[in-house]
Parts: C-alpha cells; sequence; structure tokens
C-alpha cells in the first residue's frame, strides 16, 4: 500500500468515528424509544412483524419500521423477510423481567434530567462548574428528592448496573476473615446481599438515606437476609455507624468533590476497629488511557457535569485515603466486572 493509499484508509476509518460518535447522542435517544415503546417486550419470543408491533404499541406501521430498522442496525434486533423482527441477546437487555435487564438503566441515562446539562459541557469545561445547578437550580441528588419517579429509576439503575459487580465481589476478596460489613450508600442492597450469600457468618448493614434505602427490605427478604442485616438510614458526611469490621464503599466517591470524598472515607476512618478496613470499588482510571477507557472517561465527564464528583486514578486514590488518615494496602482490577477495581485500605 502506497504512503497515499494509507492516509486515504486512514481519513476513511477517521471519518467513520467521527460521524459514528457525532450521531450517538440519536442512538441513545433510540434506545430511550425502545423501552418507553416496550418493543422489546411486544416483540417477545418473536419474530414478529413491523405492522404487528405497531398494533400492540399503538404506533404508526411505517415510522415503527423505521425505528425498528434503526434498532436492528446498532445490533437490538435482528431484521428478517418480509419486514420482520426478532430480539438479540444485546435486545433483550431492554427487557424488564430480563435477570441482567438495563431497561432503568437506560431509562435514567437517557432522561433529559441527566442528558440537558451535557448541553453546557463546554461551560462546565471552562468554568469548573457543575452543568446540572445552573440549568436546574439545585443539584441533583436533591432534584432526584423532588422527583420519586426519577428517583425510583435511579435506585433500580444503579442495581443493575451494580449485578455484575455483584456476581464477581463476593469471589474476589477474602470476606470470611470478618465478623461484618456496612455497605455505605448502599442503595437497594443488591451488592452486599451477593456478598453474604456468598459468605454465610457474616453479618451486614446497608447504610444509605431513607430515599437510597427505599428498596433494600425488599432485596433482603428476596433473599433471605432479614435476619443477619440490617437497615440504616443516615447522611455519610455527618458519620456513618460503628459496629463493622469492614466498610464498603461502591460508585459512592466519584459522586463528589475530592474534599467531600476525604469527608466520607475519614468518617469510616473514624469508626474502623483494629485490623478494619476499607473496601473501595471504582472504576480506576490509568495514568495513560487508551480507546479501552472510553466509558470510563465519559463517566469522568458525567461526574463533572452532572453531580460535581469524578473519575480518578490509582494515585487519585491513594491521595484521597492519606487526607483521610488511611493508606491504600493493594489494588485488584475486578476483570469480570471492568472497569471496575477493588481498593483496599487500612488506617494508615
Amino acid at each position: 500500500m502506497t504512503d497515499t493509499q494509507t492516509r486515504a484508509a486512514q481519513t476513511s476509518a477517521g471519518r467513520e468515528l467521527v460521524v459514528r460518535l457525532a450521531f450517538g447522542s440519536m442512538a441513545a435517544h433510540t434506545l430511550r424509544a425502545a423501552v418507553r415503546l416496550k418493543l422489546v417486550e411486544l416483540i417477545g419470543d418473536g419474530p414478529r412483524t413491523a405492522a404487528e408491533v405497531a398494533a400492540a404499541a399503538g404506533t404508526a406501521h411505517q415510522p415503527t419500521t423505521r425505528l425498528l430498522r434503526t434498532l436492528t442496525a446498532l445490533g437490538l434486533l435482528a431484521h428478517h423477510t418480509p419486514d420482520t423482527f426478532s430480539v438479540t441477546p444485546a435486545g433483550a437487555l431492554l427487557a424488564p423481567g430480563h435477570p441482567d435487564s438495563l431497561t432503568s438503566f437506560v431509562r435514567m441515562f437517557t432522561d433529559p434530567a441527566i442528558v440537558r446539562a451535557w448541553e453546557h459541557l463546554e461551560t462546565s469545561v471552562r468554568t469548573g462548574e457543575t452543568a446540572f445547578d445552573a440549568v436546574f437550580g439545585t443539584d441533583f441528588f436533591s432534584h432526584l428528592a423532588r422527583h420519586p419517579e426519577l428517583s425510583a429509576d435511579f435506585n433500580t439503575a444503579m442495581s443493575q448496573a451494580t449485578s455484575e459487580t455483584a456476581a464477581v465481589l463476593p469471589r474476589a476478596f477474602d470476606f470470611s476473615r470478618f465478623a461484618s460489613l456496612t455497605d455505605i450508600g448502599g442503595g437497594n442492597g443488591t451488592l452486599l446481599a451477593a456478598v453474604l450469600e456468598a459468605h454465610p457468618g457474616l453479618a451486614g448493614v446497608v447504610f444509605d438515606t431513607a430515599d437510597g434505602l427505599a428498596e433494600a427490605a425488599d432485596t433482603l427478604a428476596r433473599h433471605g437476609l432479614q435476619d443477619r442485616c440490617s437497615l440504616k438510614a443516615g447522611d455519610f458526611f455527618r458519620s456513618v455507624p460503628r459496629g463493622s469490621d469492614a466498610y464498603l464503599l461502591k460508585s459512592v466517591l466519584h459522586d463528589w468533590t475530592d474534599a467531600q470524598a476525604a469527608t466520607i472515607l475519614r468518617h469510616c476512618r473514624q469508626v474502623l476497629p483494629p485490623g478494619g478496613r476499607v473496601l473501595i470499588v471504582e472504576p480506576v482510571l490509568p495514568e495513560a488511557v487508551g480507546t479501552a477507557d472510553g466509558g470510563t472517561c465519559l463517566s469522568d465527564l458525567n461526574m463533572m457535569v452532572n453531580v460535581g464528583g469524578r473519575e480518578r486514578t490509582r494515585a487519585d486514590f491513594e491521595e484521597l485515603c492519606h487526607r483521610a488518615a488511611l493508606r491504600v494496602t493493594s489494588l485488584t482490577p475486578l476483570a469480570d466486572a471492568a472497569p471496575y477495581s477493588l481498593i483496599e485500605a487500612a488506617a494508615g
């Protein structure tokens, strides 16, 4: 291949990449429409014709065909002739009844509450300020508290996003060395329930706001853990409960500024017994990012735009822990739950 041919191939590949990225928001809205119209549920075990889907959804035939074709191009449906569609394994994740459903995750991350502030990303980059607060006149979590339906979607979305980690974490760390574990910001208890099921000698506490704990009792009941796990409501910026040997924080610190995150860790340190551990489960940015880190980097921008937090490198976590009188003793990538890692910290 000549230099001219090489440059032409590189330009073509580059154009394809840029166009695909520019269409990214359109793909997200296509996903949102599919979820809101319940198209995957309506197709079911299929295949179904576009006319059948449109009739069941109460939508117009031709526009429905166009939407189904686009979902096919995105890998969520398969297109058969004549104008018949079935659901792919990826598309099945858009059904609420699927055990690994991402329905609420899609609803949440394509909701105007998330998307609208992204229109002001440039302003956040210029000023360092959280765009969400300016757009909505309040911070993200206060906005959630005022919108119960959105808050419920958020809680379920966080649970759905945690399910992969919950399948990996119990065997990635020796929890049997502890008698009790408190999950800080533990939401509906999905992660802690998985750990407790894998370690029968362990007792647990789910600690979160009252809104965050709204579905936790049901989770514990489904797993038969009511007698081994309690729920405590509170504010981790004020204190965390005493009495556990270890404290777990999954996807908590990245929601907050360095000063706020250090405060949360400091409160964990204040109640940490001798030999206790603080266990942090978060994405860890490499010192030099590559194309495989796109999801974590976009999450980093989302934290900046919507909540004021950030994703962090190992050095960042070490500095945070140092500010809280903790020291990082190990960092273990959770390969089957990428991009998450388990950071173990002790009194330091």
